[in-house]
Formats: structure tokens, sequence, C-alpha cells
């Protein structure tokens, strides 16, 4: 299968500066990163990546870091812990040329090209890093409640993502419990019932705010019992894997009662927040913060232009409906092949600004005339 490179100028070594800036930096680095990373760099536009330390509490890698077996995604019949599959894509995107710095993006500054960012600890008008293109792939961090237990028994027994983690042995013919009143807590906990011995749905109001459809589909489920007015408050275990759970009464004239039920499982379902505070209002969102991605300019199908022309988004930090791996992947490479069609269009416009007149038509400046460009690899 062709790698649809278009067969854009190889840029020469870049140093970050405002005369010399580099090509295109890619800020994430998750499935939908590493994507983009990987074709960016068979095109030879040497891409930049800043990885990360620590970003909003996760490590490198991004949410799949924080799970154990994924089975779902492509080419893994056995199935693969998260942080190894992260870890071999890391490694692809290094092996192919991507240059991965392990700092956190702390500012950015869109308002015109080449575009500005800097690093933590490193914040200072000098200290900025210039690009021609920028890639978002940020992601987005899944809401937990905290209380006590919740931290101890994260990804042993208590979960953010139901379609990620559900199907797990240590959840099978299990009670399992899913925090939320959405859509999203109502698809989640439905989505369980295929493993679930029963699955209490834990509402903190009298009402669910699920659309009335999955309201209706939720609340008749032989397998599924809602609880009103009720949140988690403690999780208890055996040091290994989670047993029971402590629920308390959060309703207005109640007693605040709390009781301990039976459960193998938590599965918190009351949203994401994408990673999206360090743009500060400087590019097109929706109403709770995830960015707007445009219709593709030639097709009028999707893309991973936004509203800042040269800044292009991938993965969750632009998808609030699917939030897996391999559709973050999937948008990685629909962010690198218009980041590249960019480029090129970009690098023809400079060489026509600088080209001298001469037979040959040989370009000056820092970009190589298109007729040296590489050639379209195959995958």
């Amino acid at each position: 299968m062709s790698s649809a490179s278009l067969a854009s100028p190889s840029p020469p070594p870049s140093d970050g500066s405002a005369a010399n800036p580099h090509p295109v930096i890619v800020v994430g680095s998750g499935p939908a990163a590493h994507t983009a990373a990987i074709y960016l760099a068979r095109a030879e536009l040497h891409p930049i990546m800043y990885e990360g330390f620590m970003a909003t509490g996760i490590a490198a890698g991004g949410q799949l870091t924080t799970t154990t077996e994924v089975e779902n995604f492509p080419g893994f019949p056995d199935g693969i812990m998260g942080s190894e599959l992260m870890d071999r894509m890391r490694k692809q995107s290094v092996h192919h040329g991507t240059k991965i710095i392990t700092e956190t993006v702390a500012k950015i500054d869109l308002s015109k090209r080449p575009f500005k960012i800097w690093v933590e600890g490193e914040e200072e008008d000098h200290q900025a890093i210039y690009c021609r293109a920028l890639i978002l792939a940020t992601g987005a961090t899944a809401k937990r409640l905290h209380f006590p237990g919740a931290d101890e028994y994260w990804q042993r027994g208590i979960s953010a993502c139901a379609v990620c983690d559900g199907a797990a042995p240590i959840f099978r013919n299990k009670t399992l419990i899913v925090v939320g009143g959405g859509d999203s807590a109502a698809e989640e906990a439905i989505f369980l019932t295929k493993y679930a011995k029963k699955v209490h749905v834990m509402v903190r109001r009298d009402v669910l705010r699920a659309s009335k459809v999955m309201a209706t589909r939720l609340l008749a489920h032989p397998k599924v019992e809602v609880h009103w007015n009720s949140l988690p408050v403690k999780a208890l275990g055996n040091g290994k894997v989670l047993t029971h759970v402590e629920i308390q009464d959060t309703s207005a004239t109640g007693s605040g009662e709390v009781r301990t039920i039976e459960a193998n499982g938590i599965f918190f379902a009351i949203g994401h927040t994408p990673n999206t505070a360090v743009l500060r209002d400087q590019i097109a969102t929706d109403a709770t913060g995830y960015v707007k991605t445009l219709p593709h300019p030639e097709s009028g199908g999707p893309s991973a232009h936004t509203s800042v022309k040269g800044v292009f988004a991938c993965g969750d930090v632009q998808d609030k409906v699917y939030r897996q791996a391999i559709s973050a992947a999937g948008t990685g490479c629909m962010a690198a092949l218009d980041c590249e069609r960019f480029l090129t269009e970009d690098s023809e416009h400079l060489a026509n600004t600088t080209t001298v007149a001469a037979p040959d038509k040989t370009v000056t400046g820092n970009e190589k005339s298109t007729s040296d460009a590489p050639k379209a690899k195959t995958s």
C-alpha cells in the first residue's frame, strides 16, 4: 500500500529558531502522535515530538499506559499490554527518524507563522521554539472520582474505559459498578452486560441525564440495577484486586447512609477533559473544549485541519465519540498526510518567492528544488 507521500522536498536540518524553524512539531505521545510522527518521518519531514513528562499526571504514551491488556488492537491476536504497545510505537517513531523530547509543552503561540512553543521551565520569550506546522495530539483525560482506595485499586478493578478493559478476565462473570448518569454511562453499562454477572449503575441524582432512548434501554435491561442518589465513597479489596465498594446516599433528604456491596469493578463514566488548556482560546473548539476539525478543503470529507492554517489535530483531543487507540491512530495518519500536503504547498510558495531568474529555475535559499524531491515510498 502506498504511504501516500506527496514527494515533498526534504527540508534541511533545522534548529527551531525563528530563522530556521522546524518543519513540524508533534505535541503528544499516544497512538495519534506516534502514527503522525511515523508518517511524517517516512516523508523525510524530520518531525520533532514533545512527548511530555507526566503531562496531566499521565506518563508519556498517553492513556494506554494506564491500561492492562489490550485485546482489540489489530495485529496482536494474543493481546498486548498497553504500555508495551506504546513502547513499540515509540521505537518505530524513533526508527524512522523522529526526534523525541521528553519535555512538557507549557505555552503555544498560534498568532502567526512560524508558530512558537515553550516547554516547562523555559518560558521566556527568547526561549521559544519555532515551527512551520504543528500537530496537536494532546489527548483527553478521563474524569475520575477520588476516594479512599480509588488510587490503590486503579487498574486492579477500577477503570475509566469499559470498552478498553471490560472484557478483561478480572471482570468476567463478576458484579460491576458504573458511575454516571449520561449517555456514556448508559452505553458502558449495557456494554458490560456482555461480560458481567450484574451491573450496578450509580447516579448521584434522582434522574438520568441520558437521552430517552438510552435511559429506556438501560432501565429495561435485566442485568442492570440503577441506584439513584448514590455514589461510591470507598474501594475495598484484598490488596490485589477490588472486592467491595462502599456506597453513600447523596439525596438531599437522605441520611447519608453508607452501605457496602460486593463488586469487582468500578468504571467511571463521568466524562473526559480535552487537554487543550495550553492553547488558551487560540483555536476553535466546541462547547466542551474539544478541538474542531474542518471538512477537507478538496473533498469535503473529514480532515485534521483546524481553524488555524498549519495546525492539525488528531486523537482524543478532537474526538469525544470513539476514543479508541485504533481510531486515534487513524486520525494521526490523516493529520500527517494533511500536514505533508500543507508543507509541500508552503515550500513551493517559499520557493517561488526566492527563485532566481535562471534557465534551470534553480531555487535559492533553504528549500530544495522540487526536482530533488524524494520518490513516494511504499509500505
